[in-house]
């Protein structure tokens, strides 16, 4: 269960869907005074280096996050960047002041960027390794009690911290979903979840693999939604086909991870307008074959 290394993934096409649509929810959020509690229930070591052997190994940022900073400018009548996508690439720019993108954050440092004084960050993380790797790099902040690393099953704890004083969330679920049984766990989680804190925000990241598991997710989280009656949107990107290929000598290939949603239970009313515009440029901008697609359902 601890063979899952995010480091290997970080800056590829599902982090930017992840964070660009963290980052639009989030603003949104702290557009009011209230202080705002942000659960992240696997969140992986905080900061990546993008130019050091992990990320290195994979080479899945070169198709993401690295292909839309090295892009050049547009020409001035091409369409402006969407907003939602700008401030993404703003924020992985504000942690990269020198250029490009040496350094990647991950959802604990996005957050952390982006919250005020008064809002407070819990992060979860079960592996040994990760863990003692967030916590240091958290420790360098002296945010205090702001932020809180704990080395806990974040399934079975973040429902601790809800709902939180001043009753307003947001949870961020983004397991590996490496073990068959995260996808059922993360049902379990978000049910648990709506019925301490009906009103929080909970932002939940999946894979688009061919497994029956991973297609019925979004399915299953729309039924809870709506039982709850709770409104709930739906976005999903896809940079290239799913099937394995097999080149001229008869080896087969699989494609890496090809598409990724994300499953938003009481989104800020703002959101779909916002990947309404930035979808279709994800999509074209990171495409790695004729299959790259987007799609946006919403309801509730």
């Amino acid at each position: 269960m601890f063979s899952y290394r995010h480091a290997f993934h970080a800056g590829n096409h599902a982090d930017v869907l992840k964070h660009t649509v963290l980052i639009a929810a989030l603003e949104h959020l702290l557009e009011k005074d209230t202080a705002l509690t942000v659960v992240d229930t696997h969140a992986g070591a905080g900061l990546y280096r993008l130019d050091g052997d992990y990320a290195g190994t994979s080479g899945e940022a070169a198709e993401g996050v690295l292909r839309l900073v090295s892009e050049t400018q547009p020409q001035p009548d091409a369409a402006p960047l969407a907003d939602a996508l700008a401030r993404y690439l703003a924020v992985v720019r504000d942690f990269n002041p020198k250029g490009g993108a040496r350094i990647y954050p991950g959802s604990p440092f996005i957050v952390q960027h982006l919250l005020r004084d008064h809002d407070k960050l819990k992060l979860f993380e079960l592996h040994p390794t990760d863990s003692r790797t967030l916590s240091a790099n958290i420790a360098q902040l002296e945010a205090g009690r702001r932020i809180v690393v704990l080395h806990e099953d974040g399934f079975g704890s973040a429902t601790k911290f809800l709902p939180p004083p001043s009753r307003r969330a947001l949870v961020l679920c983004d397991p590996s979903y490496e073990i068959k049984s995260d996808y059922g766990r993360v049902l379990d989680f978000v049910a648990e979840a709506l019925k301490r804190f009906a009103t929080g925000t909970y932002a939940i990241w999946h894979p688009i693999i061919p497994r029956p598991e991973s297609h019925d997710l979004p399915r299953r989280l729309k039924t809870l939604a709506t039982k709850a009656g709770k409104p709930w949107l739906h976005a999903t990107l896809t940079v290239k086909s799913s099937k394995i290929l097999t080149d001229a000598t008869g080896a087969t290939h699989r494609p890496g991870l090809p598409a990724s949603g994300m499953f938003l239970i009481n989104p800020p009313f703002t959101l779909k307008a916002q990947l309404e515009a930035a979808l279709p440029q994800m999509a074209k901008r990171l495409a790695q074959d004729r299959h790259a697609a987007f799609s946006l359902d919403h309801g509730g």
